[in-house]
């Protein structure tokens, strides 16, 4: 066990994020199940159940430095969870304390109770985390769609040059996405930052009836994050994991339009193309045998990432068919796959961040490979304004032919249409083959596009 988790360690500064790590330590994990046990005590005291004071006692024992987590880790072996052997330790630690007020530690209350809920204010304490970081990853996107609003470059399908674009139409794209698993994420909220409070088999009792859940809820919203509130659920789901399931695949979907971006920066770093580098830095992207290399080493971090990201959220889809009233196996497989997910989120944003951040635009490079087909590119720009003289597939079959001989010939496309002598005249031909004048409606869109969010950022 202890090689293993040391070994993790190892790739941890690559494929997760530094700057949340403690949130997924045991001694947080722990943390929020005794916040989970205070607000209970406090909850079932506001509503007449025992004293205030005994109340007071509980949450003051609810502290992680009186807890021996090690102990806990050994002891979940027997129980099956976490709460198990937690709620036996401080019942121990009030009980040195005031016997009486040890009498109703955890009362009423079911192991899955506590360990879901204390799963929700992780959720809720990551998507705090998240938000940040999406301000981040949105003002990237925005600058780097402004400044490139113009920077003419291929636009590719299936892997080949198909018609001219602009760079910053390629990063609008990656900022909608981006955006759109903002949304996503957010409209989880409602349903994943839900209490479980119900008792052994979801029909709650006299211990913890609605008004304790609805306290429940209230102190344990005003205890944590403002903006991030907890809401009462009018039903347990101990045995119904939409919320779970839900929130993963939206965490799994960020992860892919991330990957995307890193695929996209990772092929036009090909020596081939060269239009894009990662930033450089001392010692980043080299090879251990070849002086002369530059690897794309956050976009492979982000790619690895996202290509493990599909089974993990499977998991918790897979999970979902959980049987009567609580799951053997099924609920526990969640618990380490939700952690996991949410580090491997965490960890390709920060590196999505930095790959954003210091982002090399070779503008000249993509100008000069507009040129490796000898106008084949523009190939449609043709096509199109012929159409309007000859018909659509009149035009298309005779710029298909055009093209074809340019190949075989080795010659510019706009040579064998002059040869062809087609219903253009030469100077409107000309201005076909203009990068500028065959991107479509890039601008506009990216307009569009840096319009939207102008007042937003």
């Amino acid at each position: 066990m202890n090689y293993v988790s040391k070994n993790m360690d190892l790739y941890s500064e690559i494929f997760h994020s530094t700057e949340i790590a403690k949130q997924f330590s045991s001694k947080n994990a722990i943390g929020k199940m005794l916040l989970v046990e205070s607000a209970l005590a406090k909850a079932q005291a506001a509503n007449g159940i025992f004293s205030k004071k005994q109340a007071e006692t509980i949450a003051k024992c609810c502290k992680t430095e009186l807890i021996n987590i090690e102990k806990i880790k050994t002891d979940i072996k027997l129980g099956g969870n976490a709460a198990i052997p937690l709620v036996k330790q401080l019942t121990e630690i009030v009980k040195k304390r005031d016997a009486e007020a040890a009498k109703f530690v955890h009362l009423g209350a079911t192991s899955q109770d506590i360990v879901d809920t204390a799963i929700v204010l992780q959720i809720q304490e990551f998507l705090g985390w998240l938000d940040s970081k999406f301000s981040v990853l949105e003002t990237l996107l925005f600058d780097l769609t402004k400044k490139h609003r113009s920077t003419v470059m291929a636009g590719r399908t299936l892997l080949q040059q198909a018609k001219p674009i602009t760079f910053g139409l390629k990063t609008a794209g990656w900022l909608e996405s981006i955006n759109r698993s903002k949304s996503r994420i957010s409209e989880t909220k409602k349903r994943v930052l839900v209490v479980q409070l119900s008792g052994a088999v979801g029909s709650g009792n006299v211990n913890i009836s609605k008004a304790i859940q609805k306290s429940f809820a209230k102190i344990l919203s005003k205890n944590q994050l403002p903006n991030y509130p907890i809401n009462q659920s009018p039903i347990s789901w101990h045995a119904h994991r939409d919320n779970l399931a839900e929130f993963a695949a939206a965490i799994g979907i960020l992860t892919g339009s991330l990957g995307k971006i890193a695929r996209d920066v990772s092929i036009l770093m090909q020596t081939e193309i060269g239009e894009v580098l990662e930033g450089a830095a001392a010692g980043k992207g080299v090879s251990s045998t070849m002086p002369h290399k530059r690897n794309p080493v956050s976009c492979a971090a982000i790619l690895a990432n996202a290509h493990r990201m599909p089974f993990l959220v499977a998991t918790i889809l897979a999970a979902m068919p959980q049987e009567n009233e609580r799951s053997a196996g099924l609920w526990h497989a969640e618990w380490p796959v939700l952690e996991e997910i949410m580090q491997l989120a965490a960890g390709t944003i920060e590196r999505g961040i930095e790959l954003l951040e210091n982002l090399e635009i070779n503008e000249k490079r993509m100008l000069k490979n507009l040129e490796l087909t000898d106008g084949l590119i523009f190939a449609e720009n043709v096509s199109l304004a012929l159409a309007l003289k000859i018909g659509k597939a009149v035009a298309h079959e005779l710029v298909e032919k055009a093209c074809k001989t340019a190949v075989l010939e080795q010659k510019h496309l706009k040579n064998v249409l002059l040869e062809m002598k087609i219903d253009l005249p030469e100077n409107e031909l000309a201005e076909l083959f203009k990068p500028e004048n065959a991107i479509g409606l890039s601008l506009e869109i990216v307009d569009d596009i840096l319009k939207k969010y102008e007042n937003q950022l």
